[in-house]
């Protein structure tokens, strides 16, 4: 995935900076980047590897050697950012968070209009914010050339480009991520989290919308180019990636996920489990919201070992990723043995994980497992987000069964649709290889309730294979 943040500020910013990149890390575990810019010194840029070293620590020597008046930071689990740029259009920094599919047709574009050359990493893979840039400076200004680079991109785009004269900040063309804007005496900042800022003093101001430009300086945050009138932003980012103390479009995730996990108790009735729990960390707001409505006792027989272990999906091997999913998930066998569970995750999609986990409940004395999905059945790999590993829609246990049943695709709609026969057949068969008691997954309808905004404005693509 990936997020980023950025400040601009009368005084030197680069501790607010630090502090509001670091809290974006859990969108990605690959590299981290910072850019001042200061009136003296000029645009300076520290980027670290940070997929074994905590943010905060790669970055500790850096945040005493920078100073400056705006900066932009980024975490970023693809491209090295952010990157510097000097164009026509004058010197700049830029940093982006989103997916570009039309790669190629965009590089021959570029070409064609006159680009000499792009920097090419091992495997012949171009940095997508080089290209994105590439885009802007297609233009005779840096608003036109954000603008024109969002309507060119299949995929998705939000950014932040600083110049001399301020930040920009854009989101994506359809809004399905986040940028929100914060402000402070004599400062403005911007971020992916709403929460990134609140400790530095900063307080809401607002989401942008889809597609919209600003510039901010130290006293101002001015639109400069109109929003697009259609929003599509990702309802995965409250079931799963999103931070629980963040808000978008008003709604908070532990909020959302406290709603999901009450209306699946509510479709769930007479289930015999002595507790509800949720599948670290992105499942616990969910079980905490079907344990109350359920009246089951909400317990912990998984705890998360957080000190060390990055995030499980971050590691770009399954079998490592599975390693450590099971080195940090500690068991707490008095919660287990002899124990009828309930298990609340916000996903199924390979099913790998929650094999070997549900694997080693029963050898820890489980007698019964059950687990119920926050999000319906993951039948389409994301094409706008760069937040899922997998290669191949086949790596999806849903689509798995779907080829076995009937070889190909041919009743792929009627597997989206909660209420039919080979939905629920395709169920209790990944039920059945996944050795669970029982499963449920949460129904579109009831996602799009518990978020609560219009459902025409939430991308449920990796579910229906609808935009």
């Amino acid at each position: 995935m990936g997020g980023l943040f950025g400040v601009i500020s009368r005084e030197d910013c680069v501790a607010d900076l630090y502090f509001g990149t670091d809290y974006h890390t859990h969108l990605g575990a690959r590299r981290g980047g910072m850019s001042v810019y200061d009136e003296q010194k000029g645009f300076q840029r520290a980027i670290h590897n940070i997929e074994n070293t905590p943010f905060r620590t790669k970055f500790e020597q850096d945040i005493n050697e920078m100073h400056g008046t705006m900066g932009i930071g980024c975490i970023s689990d693809t491209d090295p950012q952010p990157i510097m740029i000097r164009s026509h259009l004058g010197s700049y920094a830029l940093t982006t968070v989103g997916r570009i599919n039309n790669i190629e047709e965009l590089v021959a574009e570029v070409f064609k209009n006159g680009g000499s050359h792009f920097t090419e990493a091992s495997g012949s893979v171009i940095n997508n914010t080089e290209l994105v840039a590439a885009l802007i400076n297609q233009c005779d200004s840096i608003p036109e050339g954000i603008r024109y680079a969002q309507k060119r991109i299949d995929g998705s785009l939000s950014l932040l480009l600083m110049s001399p004269g301020g930040i920009y900040a854009a989101r994506d063309w359809v809004g399905r991520t986040p940028i929100i804007i914060g402000k402070k005496d004599g400062a403005y900042c911007a971020g992916f989290e709403s929460f990134s800022y609140l400790n530095l003093g900063y307080h809401y101001v607002r989401d942008l919308e889809p597609g919209e430009i600003v510039l901010m300086t130290p006293d101002s945050c001015e639109q400069v180019m109109e929003p697009n009138n259609r929003m599509k932003i990702c309802a995965f980012l409250w079931i799963y990636y999103g931070y629980t103390t963040s808000c978008y479009e008003g709604v908070n995730v532990e909020v959302m996920r406290n709603r999901c996990g009450a209306l699946l108790a509510k479709r769930d009735k007479g289930i015999d489990a002595d507790y509800v729990a949720g599948i670290p960390d992105s499942g616990i707001g969910h079980a905490i919201g079907y344990a109350n409505e359920s009246g089951i006792c909400y317990a912990r027989p998984f705890i998360k070992y957080t000190p060390t272990w990055p995030r499980s999906f971050m590691p770009r091997h399954q079998t490592k990723r599975n390693l450590i999913a099971r080195m940090k998930l500690i068991p707490v066998e008095q919660l287990i043995h002899d124990k009828k569970l309930l298990f609340l995750d916000d996903s199924i999609v390979r099913g790998t994980q929650m094999r070997e986990t549900v694997s080693f409940l029963y050898q820890s004395g489980a007698t019964a497992v059950h687990i119920r999905s926050a999000s319906p059945p993951s039948m389409f790999g994301c094409k706008y987000l760069n937040f899922s590993r997998s290669k191949s829609e086949m790596d999806l246990i849903a689509r798995q069964v779907i080829r076995d049943f009937d070889g190909d695709d041919r009743y792929l709609e009627e597997y989206c649709t909660d209420n039919t026969e080979r939905y629920h057949a395709m169920v209790d068969e990944i039920a059945k290889r996944l050795n669970f008691t029982s499963l449920k997954y949460h129904l579109l309808a009831d996602v799009q309730e518990a978020v609560g905004i219009d459902p025409d404005r939430l991308c449920t693509y990796c579910w229906t294979g609808k935009e």
